[in-house]
Order: structure tokens, then sequence, then C-alpha cells
């Protein structure tokens, strides 16, 4: 299977979607695990960022 060319920018998407649904006090979103969630995104969107994929 072959990796998209743009998935560095889909895993940033993804982390910024979740970064602002679990900081936003209205909605009230949290779990355990979310800040190690969005480190470990965030640590591979910016890897395959500079890996250009």
């Amino acid at each position: 299977m072959k990796m998209p060319k743009d998935l560095g920018r889909t895993v940033l998407a993804v982390w910024l979607i979740l970064h602002g649904l679990l900081s936003a006090p209205f909605l009230k979103i949290s779990f355990a695990a979310s800040g190690d969630l969005l480190a470990l995104l965030a640590i591979a969107a910016g890897v395959l960022l500079l890996m250009k994929r």
C-alpha cells in the first residue's frame, strides 16, 4: 500500500481539529490520555512534513 504524498498535512489537520475540540472550554470534551495523543500526533506531523510526505 502506497502512502499519500500529503500525509503530513493530513496528520497536521487531524491534530489541529483535535486540539481545537479538546481545548474549547464550552465543549468540555476530554479524556485521560488526550495530552499524550496530541503530543504523538504533533511529532508525527512534524516528522512527516520534514520528510515531505
